[in-house]
């Protein structure tokens, strides 16, 4: 796996990054950018590991969607 460990790492997360790597591969980007990549979009939309350590409070986890919502069909 890329970069550091991933046993913050929820296995949802996982399966996750797994499907979105898949993804970037059949689309001809190389194996290990592919992995850069999914494990990118995964800290983009989870916040990074969920899997709680260490001390302190931690952060709150947002419950926002990943895109902006707005009016349907755009200004009137």
């Amino acid at each position: 796996m890329a970069g550091g460990s991933k046993k913050k790492y929820t296995s949802k997360q996982k399966r996750k990054a797994s499907k979105i790597e898949m993804g970037y591969k059949k689309r001809g980007v190389s194996s290990k950018e592919a992995e850069r990549r999914a494990w990118a979009t995964v800290n983009k939309s989870d916040k990074g590991g969920r899997k709680k350590g260490g001390g302190g409070r931690g952060k709150k986890r947002s419950k926002s969607s990943s895109r902006k919502g707005g009016r349907k069909g755009g200004r009137k």
